[in-house]
């Protein structure tokens, strides 16, 4: 069936960068983003996105409690030296 669509400017943009990434027509991404946005099932297919943490602790010998000092030893060098410029 034919029809006339009046698209928003950045819509009509977004459709044809896809159809050039996929190497597609116009009218078959338009085609396929109606199906998938109007598909409920589409949106509930894909599993949640899960984080999956893990420590990540400090190599041997970092102490984290020092480390704000190194930070203020570390900006007090900084200003030092500009000073000195």
């Amino acid at each position: 069936m034919r029809t006339t669509l009046t698209l928003d400017d950045d819509v009509i943009d977004a459709l044809k960068e896809r159809a050039r990434r996929l190497d597609q027509s116009f009218k078959q991404v338009v085609n396929e983003t109606l199906r998938r946005g109007l598909s409920p099932v589409a949106a509930e297919s894909r599993p949640p996105y899960r984080v999956n943490p893990h420590r990540s602790g400090f190599r041997t010998g970092v102490d984290p409690l020092r480390l704000n000092q190194l930070n203020d030893e570390l900006q007090a060098d900084g200003f030092v030296s500009e000073k000195l410029k």
